[in-house]
């Protein structure tokens, strides 16, 4: 293995109704007025916001709310939980719901210590050094956000889908996962959640040039469990020793455990497919399938053996070609898209793609690795 450094600030509580004692690890922490960021209603349908209420009051802590983070979520979100945030005072942020929620709260607990805009953040005008206190209750397992830094957000008048510039303090001091709370994911959901695991598992199997044989199995391991999980899930969701793996490789897959050792990977996938749900407000996963099994007929030639690799050890199948077609076959088996017409996205839209995504690659700074020629191939391999 490579010389490597590996930290990881998030405190971890997992297990059935770990979510009651949110109140307890907060005030833990000396923090005494939280906002609560949150999507839609079903959290308030459910009890699991009355549960929260509760378990913070029994701990003398102030909660402000905000509602309504959607899907990929906005930009101008965050400028309201930013302006909420300042004007009530509060200490910290608590998301309660998936990954769009503790992306928009990562982002407001930056911005609002933050003396400009928090778009700079996102731009590369400034790296976030500074933040409130982040904690979350996970109801969907699938970004892994609960246990890293990164937070994705879009910007509503240019839709541009931009990653969020930090250091460790848009770690979440605390996360809550209670698997038995993600029982409720639709199928749908559930197919694009094991599809955006498979994409940073991948991202980094498939294009590290040094990858340690322990590193590669530990990766082999998560997808393997993803699958079994997914495939048990799609005919009982009430199964929790499935969902419980399936949260836990979720978290797995994106904590930085998967790159300690590694060297010189990428993160081509989400490079490409952060622009199609953005401009057509499709489900990140369901971007992800559609992007994964056309990037991968590129990226086949550049470590082949790596191809072979997977093809034998996930699918039992022989040859780079086989091991992507059998990728492409389980993605359709679970209900996720695999094509640009699957997606809604139209073929001709090809070329105005390939120009954002030019543009993307100018502001990462790697322009000439993600030209227009290579992601033209990409984006047509999807077809």
């Amino acid at each position: 293995m490579k010389a490597f450094t590996y930290y990881n600030p998030t405190r971890i509580e997992f297990g059935v109704g770990k979510e009651k004692n949110i109140g307890k690890y907060i005030s833990e922490y000396g923090v005494s007025k939280v906002l609560v960021v949150y999507g839609s209603d079903r959290v308030k349908k459910s009890g699991l916001f009355d549960n929260v209420a509760k378990s913070l009051t029994e701990k003398g802590i102030n909660y402000v709310e905000l509602g309504g983070v959607q899907s990929n979520p906005l930009l101008s979100k965050v400028y309201e939980g930013i302006e909420l945030a300042k004007a009530k005072g509060v200490e910290a942020v608590l998301a309660v719901g998936g990954g769009s929620v503790l992306d928009s709260s990562k982002s407001i607990a930056t911005g609002a210590v933050y003396d400009g805009d928090v778009w700079d953040f996102f731009t590369n005008k400034a790296v976030a050094n500074k933040a409130l206190k982040i904690f979350d209750i996970i109801t969907l397992a699938a970004t892994g956000s609960e246990m890293n830094n990164f937070a994705v957000v879009t910007k509503d008048e240019t839709k541009e889908k931009f990653s969020l510039t930090a250091t460790s303090v848009a770690f979440p001091t605390v996360s809550v996962i209670n698997p038995e709370l993600q029982s409720t994911v639709t199928k749908e959901y559930l197919a694009y959640s094991a599809s955006d695991i498979f994409a940073h598992s991948l991202d980094m199997y498939l294009t590290a040039t040094y990858l340690p044989e322990y590193m590669a199995g530990y990766v082999e391991n998560i997808l393997k469990t993803v699958m079994r999980a997914t495939e048990i899930l799609l005919k009982d969701a009430s199964n929790y020793e499935a969902r419980a793996e399936f949260a836990w490789a979720a978290t797995q897959a994106l904590n930085f455990t998967t790159f300690c050792g590694v060297e010189n990977n990428r993160y081509d996938t989400h490079f490409l497919e952060h622009t199609l749900s953005a401009e057509y407000n499709i489900a990140h996963g369901a971007g992800l399938s559609i992007i994964m099994p056309a990037w991968m007929k590129w990226q086949k030639n550049l470590l082949p053996e790596r191809f072979e690799r997977f093809a034998t050890k996930m699918f039992d199948a022989k040859g780079a070609d086989a091991g992507i077609e059998a990728l492409k076959q389980w993605y359709s088996k679970i209900g996720a898209p695999v094509t640009l017409s699957e997606g809604n996205i139209p073929e001709k839209d090809i070329p105005m793609l390939v120009e954002k995504l030019l543009v993307v690659a100018k502001l990462w700074g790697a322009e000439t690795f993600y030209t227009q020629k290579m992601i033209t191939n990409v984006l047509e391999n999807a077809r």
